[in-house]
């Protein structure tokens, strides 16, 4: 269980993924069905960041979703263990986030959004996923941890941080800091504001390939974190199109590398947990790595970047 790990107070949190897998993979599931209600009621944006979720001080939101005259939003509350779900009408409802099967979260979120007016018709099935079992007969995943769960969005707050500070210093076109339910990653992207070629069929599991071709639509640099691809989860950066050589440049730290069955660098998460600075560590590894991608394609890097400080001296 996840209690049993130790944790620094004040440091980020250390979560092994072993400790929590059968919890993770619960998670994820119940993060794709409210992925997916936003997705229903939000109007399209360039490269599906209309579809996404956010950190908050308190877990993972949908952020305000229009619907009719009004709007209403969902949250993940991993400090008191809820969901809850807010209708600007005044009227709210709470789930307890609690071991249970995918089929009974469905079945619950489902019938309390129908009780408050919300009607909502979702895909059923989760996406990038080798094994895409439907919402309604989904008993497999059941397990949940609090404390771990917790743990996980501590990981995710000191990620958003670091991620925050890295995309204020470009003034090109980039993505926030979001999270994407389809494969559970922080991320954040920056774009070239060059078309990109199409993005290759297939590769993704249980993903249409519009979905692909829109996400990859521009020249991009990306970088993320995922809790997954290690022993405590892992950061990656990658770009798309690859520019030749981008496998082979140095980047920072040395504990960094390239994966070339993915195409990305990584870093372990428990490499930036145990590192004297973490914040500067992650920093330096999202920084190298896009400058690599950056001079190697030839990018505008005088337009695209700016210090994010320079209005505090005008």
């Amino acid at each position: 269980m996840a209690e049993h790990m130790t944790q620094q107070a004040g440091a980020w949190p250390r979560l092994r993924l072993e400790d929590w897998a059968e919890a993770r993979d619960t998670l994820h599931m119940w993060t794709q069905i409210v992925g997916k209600i936003r997705l229903d009621h939000a109007p399209p944006a360039n490269q599906w960041w209309q579809v996404t979720l956010y950190v908050t001080p308190r877990g993972l939101s949908t952020s305000t979703i229009p619907y009719r005259s009004g709007a209403f939003d969902i949250e993940f509350d991993f400090v008191d263990q809820r969901l809850g779900i807010r209708v600007s009408d005044g009227s709210r409802r709470e789930l307890t986030l609690e071991s249970k099967p995918v089929s009974q979260f469905y079945s619950e979120i489902m019938g309390v959004l129908g009780d408050l007016g919300i009607q909502t018709r979702v895909y059923p099935r989760p996406n990038e996923v080798p094994v895409s079992i439907p919402f309604p007969e989904d008993h497999r995943h059941a397990a949940y941890d609090p404390h771990a769960t917790r743990l996980f969005w501590g990981q995710l707050l000191n990620a958003h941080r670091v991620f925050g500070e890295f995309r204020s210093h470009f003034v090109g076109k980039a993505s926030p800091v979001h999270f994407f339910w389809g494969a559970m990653d922080l991320a954040v992207t920056r774009f070239s504001g060059r078309t990109a070629p199409p993005h290759p069929p297939g590769g993704v599991p249980n993903l249409p390939d519009r979905v692909t071709q829109e996400a990859y639509s521009v020249e991009l640099s990306s970088c993320g974190f995922w809790p997954g691809g290690g022993d405590e989860g892992g950061f990656y950066s990658y770009a798309y199109p690859e520019p030749a050589g981008f496998a082979d440049q140095p980047v920072q730290p040395a504990t960094a590398s390239y994966r070339r069955d993915v195409g990305e660098f990584v870093l372990p998460y428990e490499t930036v947990a145990t590192a004297a600075d973490p914040d500067r560590t992650l920093s330096e590894f999202l920084h190298s790595t896009y400058e690599a991608a950056a001079e190697l394609a030839d990018w505008d890097r005088a337009v695209l970047e700016a210090d994010p400080h320079h209005w505090e001296h005008r």
